[in-house]
This record gives C-alpha cells, sequence and structure tokens, in this order.
C-alpha cells in the first residue's frame, strides 16, 4: 500500500514536470521567420551592386533574413524588415558599394528606417518606390554618389523625421512638397548642387531642431518664417549664394546653438537683436558682405564661444563691452574687415582663448604678449605690418598648432625660432626672414609638423638632409637665395603632397629617390639651375597633378607615360635641351625612324 502511495506521488510529479514543460514551451519567444517577400526585395537590392568591398552584403545569404546574420537588416516580431542600415565602417575610408539603389526598397513594406551612408559609389537617382513606405521614419541616404533631383514624391512621408541626403551629386530645386513632412526633427541637404530658393512651405516645420542646406548653390533669402522653428538648435546655409540682410526673426530663437552663415551675399548689417541667441555657443557670419559696426549687444551672449565675423565689411570701433563679456568666448576670427586695430586689442590679448585670428586688421610694430600664452592653439597675423622678432612671442605657447604669420615686414633669423613641439601648421611666407633652413628641419624637428611654407624670404644655405619619421605633407620654399643640390633623402618625406622649391640657386640633378614619393600631388622645382635628365622614376608618382620643370639646364627626354607627356608645354619650357611629348621629338628618335625606313 505504501508503494502504491509512492508510485501515485511519482507520477503526480512527473505530470507536474510534464505541465511546466509545455507551459514553458509555449512561453518561449520564437525568432521571427523572414517573409519571403522582403527576402526576395532584399536580395533584388543586392544584385544592383556590383561591387561591395564592405564585405556586408556577403553575408545575405541563407533563407531567414531575420536571424541576425544578415548584416544591416533588422525585423519586427512579425517577421517583416523594419530596418536596413549600410553604413561604411567610419574607421576604413576606403570601403565602398558601387552600384544603384533598387525600385526593390519600396517593396519594403513595413521599413522604418533606411539608412545607406558613406558609401560613395552607389550613383544613380533616389528611386520613386521608397515614398510609398507610410511607416518611415528616417531616410538616410549620405555620402554617396546619387544624382538627379530630389523626389517630389518624399512629400508623401508623412511619417517622416530624419531626412538626410547630403554628400551627393543631387541637382535641381530642393521640392516644395517637402514642407508636407510636418513631423520632421531633422533635415540635412547640404553638400549637393540643389538650386533656387528656400521654399516658402517649410514654414510648416515647427517640430525641427537641426536644418541644414550647406555648400549648395542656393539663392534668394533667407525665408523670415525661419524665426518660426522654436525648438531649432542648429541652422547651416553656409557656402551658398544666398542674399539680402538676416531676417531679425533668426534672433528670437532661444535655443539655437550653432548659426552659420559664412560665405554667402547677405548684405545689411548685424542686427542689434542678436542678443536674443541666449543659448548660441557658434555664431559664423564670415564671408559675406555685411557692413557698420558689431553692435554692443553681441556682448551679451554668455555661452558663446566661437565667434567668426571674417571677410566683411565691419568697421571701427569695436564695442568697448566687449573687454569685460563673451566670458565663454575661445575663438575669435575679425580678419579681413575695416578694422584698423594698430595693436591687438587689450581684451583679446587678456582673454584665455585658444585662437586668435586678425589677419588684415591693421596691425603694426611688435607682436604682442598674451597674458594667456599656453591656451592659444592657433594664431592668424597674416597680411597686416608687424616688424619685430618672434623669439619672445612664442614663450610659452605649449599648446600653439598652427601660426600664420605671412605677409608682414618680420625680420629675423630661423636660429632664433623656437617652435612648440605639437606645432602642426607653420606659414611665414612673404617676409624679411634670413637663416638657414637647417634651423627648423632637423633631427629635433617635431613629428607632428605637417605644413612648412617660407617662400618669399631671403633664406640662404642648402636643403638639409632630411630624416625618416617627419610627417610633412607640405614643404614651400620657394622664391629665396637656397643654394646646393636636392639631397636624395628627400624621399624620406613619405607623406609629401606638395614640394615646391622654386625660384631658388639649387644646383645638380633631380635625385631619382623623388620618385618614391608616391603620394605627391604637386612639385615645382622651376627656375633654378639643375642639370641632367628628369628621371624616369617619377613615372611611379601616380597621383601628380601639377609639375613645373621650366628655366633650368635639363636635357634629354621628358619620361613618356602619364601624367608627364600630358603637361602642358610650358611645364619644361627655356630649359638646355628637354625633347619628347609634349616637347618636339628627340632627334636620336627621328635618327632612329629614318634608319628604320631605309
Amino acid at each position: 500500500m505504501q508503494f502504491l502511495k509512492w508510485v501515485l506521488l511519482f507520477l503526480c510529479f512527473c505530470d507536474v514536470l510534464l505541465a511546466m514543460s509545455v507551459a514553458e514551451t509555449t512561453t518561449t519567444t520564437v525568432a521571427p521567420v523572414c517573409a519571403e517577400e522582403d527576402r526576395a526585395s532584399l536580395l533584388s537590392i543586392k544584385a544592383r551592386i556590383v561591387q561591395d568591398t564592405t564585405d556586408i552584403l556577403a553575408s545575405w545569404t541563407g533563407m531567414d533574413c531575420c536571424n541576425g546574420d544578415w548584416e544591416g537588416v533588422a525585423c519586427g516580431a512579425t517577421g517583416r524588415v523594419t530596418s536596413l542600415e549600410l553604413q561604411r565602417p567610419v574607421k576604413n575610408s576606403e570601403m565602398f558599394m558601387k552600384g544603384t539603389l533598387s525600385p526593390a526598397l519600396g517593396n519594403l513594406h513595413f521599413l522604418e528606417v533606411i539608412v545607406i551612408s558613406g558609401m560613395k559609389h552607389i550613383s544613380g537617382s533616389i528611386p520613386e518606390s521608397i515614398t510609398a513606405l507610410p511607416h518611415l521614419t528616417q531616410l538616410v541616404l549620405e555620402d554617396n554618389a546619387l544624382g538627379g533631383t530630389i523626389p517630389s514624391s518624399l512629400g508623401h512621408l508623412s511619417s517622416l523625421q530624419i531626412l538626410s541626403l547630403s554628400g551627393n551629386h543631387l541637382t535641381g530645386q530642393i521640392p516644395p512638397t517637402i514642407g508636407n513632412l510636418n513631423n520632421l526633427l531633422q533635415l540635412n541637404l547640404a553638400r549637393n548642387s540643389l538650386s533656387g530658393p528656400i521654399p516658402l512651405t517649410f514654414k510648416t516645420f515647427s517640430s525641427l531642431q537641426y536644418f541644414d542646406l550647406s555648400s549648395n548653390k542656393l539663392s534668394g533669402a533667407i525665408p523670415d518664417h525661419v524665426g518660426q522653428f522654436k525648438n531649432l538648435t542648429y541652422i547651416d546655409l553656409s557656402n551658398n549664394q544666398i542674399s539680402g540682410p538676416i531676417p531679425i526673426s533668426i534672433f528670437s530663437l532661444s535655443k539655437l546653438l550653432d548659426l552659420l552663415l559664412s560665405n554667402n551675399k547677405l548684405t545689411g548689417t548685424i542686427p542689434v537683436q542678436i542678443e536674443g541667441l541666449k543659448s548660441i555657443t557658434t555664431l559664423s557670419l564670415s564671408g559675406n558682405q555685411l557692413g557698420g559696426q558689431i553692435p554692443a549687444s553681441i556682448s551679451k551672449l554668455q555661452n558663446l564661444w566661437n565667434l567668426n565675423l571674417s571677410r566683411n565689411g565691419l568697421s571701427d570701433p569695436l564695442p568697448t563691452l566687449l573687454s569685460s563679456n563673451i566670458p565663454s568666448l575661445l575663438t575669435i576670427d575679425l580678419s579681413y574687415n575695416n578694422f584698423i586695430f594698430e595693436t591687438v586689442p587689450a581684451w583679446i590679448r587678456n582673454k584665455q582663448l585658444s585662437e586668435v585670428h586678425l589677419a588684415g586688421c591693421g596691425l603694426k610694430g611688435a607682436l604682442p604678449t598674451f597674458r594667456k600664452p599656453d591656451s592659444i592653439t592657433s594664431i592668424d597675423f597674416s597680411d597686416n605690418h608687424f616688424i619685430d622678432r618672434t623669439s619672445s612671442f612664442l614663450t610659452n605657447m605649449s599648446s600653439l598648432q598652427k601660426l600664420k604669420l605671412s605677409n608682414n615686414q618680420l625680420k629675423f633669423n630661423l636660429a632664433e625660432l623656437k617652435l612648440p613641439n605639437v606645432l602642426s601648421s607653420l606659414d611665414l611666407h612673404s617676409n624679411q626672414i634670413s637663416g638657414s633652413l637647417s634651423n627648423i628641419l632637423n633631427s629635433k624637428t617635431s613629428g607632428f609638423l605637417e605644413e612648412i611654407d617660407v617662400s618669399k624670404n631671403q633664406i640662404t644655405g642648402i636643403i638639409p638632409e632630411l630624416n625618416s619619421g617627419l610627417g610633412l605633407k607640405v614643404l614651400n620654399i620657394g622664391s629665396n637665395k637656397i643654394t646646393g643640390h636636392i639631397p636624395s633623402s628627400i624621399s624620406n618625406l613619405g607623406e609629401l603632397l606638395k614640394l615646391d622649391i622654386s625660384r631658388n640657386q639649387i644646383q645638380g640633378t633631380i635625385p631619382m629617390s623623388i620618385g618614391s614619393m608616391v603620394k605627391l600631388q604637386w612639385l615645382d622645382i622651376s627656375i633654378n639651375s639643375l642639370t641632367g635628365k628628369i628621371p624616369n622614376t617619377l613615372l611611379a608618382i601616380g597621383r601628380l597633378r601639377h609639375a613645373n620643370f621650366r628655366a633650368n639646364r635639363l636635357c634629354g627626354k621628358i619620361p613618356q607615360g602619364r601624367p608627364f607627356n600630358v603637361f602642358p608645354a610650358a611645364a619644361y619650357a627655356h630649359n638646355l635641351c628637354l625633347c619628347g611629348t609634349p616637347l618636339p621629338p628627340c632627334r636620336e628618335s627621328q635618327e632612329s625612324k629614318k634608319k628604320t625606313n631605309q
């Protein structure tokens, strides 16, 4: 009896375990299986891509596109594709896809997100079929090679919150129908070739936060209704052909962080209402036709850290309030206006700034002393009238990365120049500087230094031997009094893009080692006393776009291969006896032809 009782208990226990197992099975989430219609559409999209160095599409195999193995594809609970994201890896700029966008995109009826960006060689037009996707909230087709016009039917995507078509080759006008997208939070059509005005229909964008139409060919005025976008934090209309005054309404955007209107044709003055930009951090109005004075109200911008008013027609005097306000200011650019400062304003010298650009501001005398020099990363004092030496000027500028003092009247020896270790760009051209290049190009030269321009000075001596490990990309020593020869060690500058040693007194031959400088795009050795041939090794420089060998004592056959045989004849003129395309044939070639014919 006791035994039977234990048996019954055991059977009951088994029933409980079985019930728990069944319950667990029924509650386990089963991964959705890709709908065959969506799988077929994805394969049609893949078929339009003829080359894929990202290998993303190589993962699109098998019957189930929702199992997580298809890279860039995501599905919802019903097994329908809801997201397609094909993005080039940020760290590898050489990867791309080549092909076109398939109309089959429009057959993925449950898509909410389309992101196809950075593929560089996806061309053709934007498929009209995309406009049949009622659930689409994000359409991002950035940094490809798409052409044609923006389909007006995109205005039917009523759920769209993000529309970005930047970095393509799109032409024509912006369709007014885009104004139907009432839910837009971000609109980015930058870096195309769009023309015409900003549509008046955009006044419906009540929720817009990000607005970028920069680097196009847009014209007309900035619509006054932009001031109605109360949620805007970012406006970039720079690098267009927009004209007229800056609308007063813009200055009521209290949430705006960045206002970028540079390089247009804006006229009038900077309105005093600018103080309404209470949150503004970056204000760039450079490269326009603005006149008058800087309003004193600009000093009330408590959060402003980047101010660029360069290349306008602004005039003296500066507001006195600037000396004690704008507490957050870090970078200032007032270059190329109608300012005649004579000396750097005291409030600039005393403020802790990172960038000070006052080119063409009528500055005279000695280079200034800054109260907090260790914070400065960039200085541009070019096109002024400074005359005094730089030794004390650079003292304690331990963070300086870019120094531009070109086109002044500076007189000093390069031996006096103590360059900061982190300096990447040095531009001293068009002064009266003397000394030897070995003072700035030696074993102690920082690997950070990428650009040196000391052209149009009075530098003497020879080109020093150059060590490997230098990161120079630009070396311009033209129009000096440099002698000697071009050292073979010039090839140690493996990152060099531009080499200009023209208008000096350099002799000897062109080193064959220059042919190993395969990144070189610009080579100018004209107006020297170089002899011998142009080495055929230079044919290995496949990226060369400009070369000038004019006015030397070179002789022999010009390397017969691209690009040397397609450069203009003027690039080889006034030498001793250069010959071959693009110059007349070499004599031995003519004689050999005669012998062959006989």
